[in-house]
């Protein structure tokens, strides 16, 4: 809860910098927590709280409370200290949410580096030496997943604190729930699409959706439009044009975990292929050399995609399939379609000029079509460093779960398909949404799966 004495600033200085002004209520919040982590053990609060707090406080872009943030200031121009302080609050929780996400994929992926910096399972893993005992080797991933369990935790208690206006604490809950079982959901499918090796574009596009795309953009937005009290009809334009952004965040995600520049990512190159990571540009290329007469590309992908011992030259030849195949083309081609759907629906909107650019330039950022303007990134975080220490119990990384059957054909975000209407009512003296841009030429209005390039 916000004290009487730390009033919420107002949102002309949230404009400046949301990414500041979460950092604030982050600091704020996670400092009792992680005393009273360190108040039950030493170590406990030391080796998992202190990194926890220290790597949500410090890294990444923090896009995910931007797009609360500007979710609520294109629904309200002139937000009320009440309702800054909430959206600061929930956005302060999604960030946590993120750091739980971030740090049981990389278990679950067994990724080495995260920001730059060695993954927290790696970390832990090295303060217990292989001879501590039985479960040794398991402990940094044991421990990792009970730390994304205390981010998750935090998560809530810190959404618990946000206290919405009241008439919209309600739909607010509901969305924080749903956002944080697709969240989970759709971890579930990327780890079915490893196991199954699914080459399916479409389990890839709802994968992607699930994984990612909601709980980065569109749930975001739509809980800053709730906020807000937006009307009906705007938060059903928010939740379209987060849709199509989210699910092009996503495929520029999959096209740096193949060609990202690491220095750049903070994380190396290539472990996608590795893994056999079930994504659009991965079944583009399956379709693509399948459909070849001769076979040599489709042998490279099957012999190297999804291969933990591929070395670079493996690498290398599975980039330069996805290349010649035309499927990294086509991935950057779609996500420019998503972009130009998701700024036509903000464009749309009938308030808040200056917050509708900055909405848009948030979008293009996520997408990866534009260098962010507002300000430097932020720097990787100091991660304390775990103090050796005694023997613990710990279990083998997660096994992937049975196949997965996506129920028939399935859009790349079901939601998307909602169109603003030229005559949309206009209630509370509010102006009509305005029409969306036309599709650009040569595009499909509103592409599935199934009409993919394959």
């Amino acid at each position: 809860m916000v004290r009487a004495q730390e009033q919420p600033p107002d949102w002309r200085v949230v404009d400046a910098r949301p990414s500041a002004a979460v950092a604030e209520v982050l600091e704020r919040l996670l400092a009792p927590r992680v005393a009273e982590a360190a108040r039950l053990d030493a170590s406990f609060g030391r080796q998992v709280a202190q990194w926890l707090a220290a790597t949500t406080r410090g890294g990444g872009r923090r896009l995910r409370s931007a797009f609360v943030w500007w979710g609520l200031r294109v629904a309200c121009p002139a937000p009320p200290p009440g309702t800054v302080a909430a959206a600061l609050t929930v956005g302060a929780a999604v960030e946590l949410l993120q750091s739980c996400a971030l740090v049981q994929d990389d278990v679950m992926d067994n990724s080495p580096v995260r920001r730059g910096q060695p993954a927290l399972h790696v970390l832990l893993g090295s303060t217990r030496p292989v001879a501590a005992g039985p479960g040794a080797l398991g402990f940094g991933q044991s421990a990792a997943v009970l730390a994304g369990d205390l981010a998750m935790v935090w998560a809530e208690d810190t959404f618990a604190d946000a206290h919405p206006p009241p008439e919209v604490a309600a739909p607010v809950r509901r969305l924080w729930s749903v956002l944080r079982t697709e969240m989970i959901a759709g971890q579930y499918l990327d780890l079915a699409g490893q196991a199954d090796a699914s080459h399916s574009a479409t389990h890839a596009l709802r994968t992607a959706v699930l994984k990612s795309g909601r709980y980065s953009v569109a749930r975001p937005l739509e809980l800053g439009a709730l906020l807000a009290a937006a009307p009906p009809e705007v938060c059903r334009v928010l939740r379209a044009a987060g849709g199509a952004a989210g699910l092009a965040f996503q495929l520029r995600d999959d096209l740096l975990a193949v060609w990202g520049d690491p220095a750049r990512t903070g994380k190396p190159t290539g472990e996608d292929i590795r893994e056999g990571k079930p994504t659009l540009l991965a079944a583009l290329g399956f379709s693509r050399a399948a459909a070849r007469p001769r076979g040599a590309a489709l042998a490279v992908l099957r012999r190297c995609y999804g291969n933990p011992a591929a070395g670079p030259a493996e690498l290398a030849a599975v980039r330069e399939v996805l290349e010649e195949t035309g499927a990294r083309r086509d991935v950057e081609a779609h996500i420019a379609r998503l972009v130009g759907r998701a700024s036509a629906h903000v464009e749309a909107l009938p308030e808040a000029p200056e917050a509708r650019a900055r909405l848009l330039a948030l979008v293009r950022l996520a997408a990866g079509t534009v260098a962010p303007a507002d300000a430097p990134p932020a720097p990787a975080p100091a991660h304390p460093r775990p103090a050796r220490g005694g023997s613990g119990p710990g279990h083998a990384a997660p096994q992937a779960p049975g196949p997965v059957r996506p129920a028939g054909p399935q859009r790349p975000d079901p939601e998307d398909r909602t169109r603003p209407h030229a005559r949309a009512a206009a209630p509370h003296g509010r102006r009509p949404l305005r029409p969306a841009a036309p599709t650009p030429p040569g595009t499909h209005p509103n592409p599935s799966p199934a009409e993919e390039p394959s």
